[in-house]
């Protein structure tokens, strides 16, 4: 089914719990880039066009051995520029819709800006698959250990790409420290932090009976939150409404699909919503 905006009222109005599971295109309506569309990561980063730098050669754990201060200032630049946005109404339109929901919500995102917890999300409900820039670990990951970043408070030069102030270190090791993100060829990646998230994820899931699945934003170039997603609506033969502009194809007849931005859809299923609350 497809760009029906009643159809995706009455899934969520039957449901009893929501699961929002996003994509980058989430925060692409907060001003955050999206690497993933064409030249979507040299248009936000032009300096690493001159030297052919792409995503996944600078998203490795490797770059902190081949060009370790390049690898801290793409780090922290990201972080500082994740904090500096603000999180679009959306997420306030979805925190609203799950109050109503006897089981609320649980959020499972691929996205490691925090910005579902900045806009007021339980940090126990979003599970954040590929870890999150708000926290850290050691490079060697020591003692499968994460820790909040709250207190780092980074200064970057964006002209001599450069972190300036001083770098992040491990609390167990005196070791340097970088993001707790899962990145490319990443085998020293801590996900202990997460995997309870899961586990909670999981227990919620299990009491749900009239599930209703929003996938906001997610592509397929990393189908990890499309397949989570689909697989988790048909196993509680639950609603399913797909939101993104392009790909927006579902594999089952009943599941929905809408070619807009996350913020306009979730703007224009809120405004029917009201109309048919009043």
């Amino acid at each position: 089914m497809k760009n029906d905006l009643n159809y995706a009222v009455e899934l969520i109005k039957k449901a009893d719990g929501i699961l929002i599971t996003a994509g980058a295109g989430m925060s692409v309506d907060s001003g955050l880039p999206d690497f993933r569309s064409v030249g979507g990561f040299w248009n936000a980063y032009p300096a690493f066009r001159e030297y052919r730098i792409d995503f996944e050669d600078i998203a490795t754990p490797f770059a902190y051995q081949r060009n370790p201060e390049l690898a801290y200032w793409f780090y922290v630049h990201r972080l500082v520029q994740y904090r500096n946005a603000v999180p679009h109404d959306g997420y306030q339109i979805l925190k609203r819709w799950a109050a109503n929901k006897r089981h609320g919500y649980f959020v499972f995102t691929s996205n490691v800006d925090g910005h579902f917890q900045k806009a007021g999300f339980d940090e126990s409900r979003v599970y954040e698959v590929h870890g999150t820039l708000e926290r850290q670990q050691y490079i060697e990951n020591c003692r499968d250990l994460s820790w909040s970043a709250v207190d780092f408070k980074p200064e970057v030069d964006n002209e001599k790409l450069r972190l300036i102030s001083e770098k992040p270190y491990c609390p167990y090791c005196n070791g340097l420290a970088r993001q707790n993100v899962l990145m490319f060829d990443d085998w020293s990646y801590s996900s202990r932090y997460q995997d309870f998230k899961k586990v909670r994820l999981d227990e919620w899931l299990k009491i749900v009976e009239n599930l209703v699945v929003i996938e906001l934003g997610a592509g397929k170039a990393i189908p990890t939150v499309r397949y989570f997603s689909e697989r988790t609506a048909k196993m509680k033969k639950g609603g399913f409404i797909r939101i993104t502009p392009q790909d927006s194809g579902v594999p089952k007849m009943h599941f929905l699909s809408l070619e807009m931005t996350a913020l306009d859809a979730l703007k224009a299923i809120d405004k029917l919503l009201n109309q048919v609350i009043e």
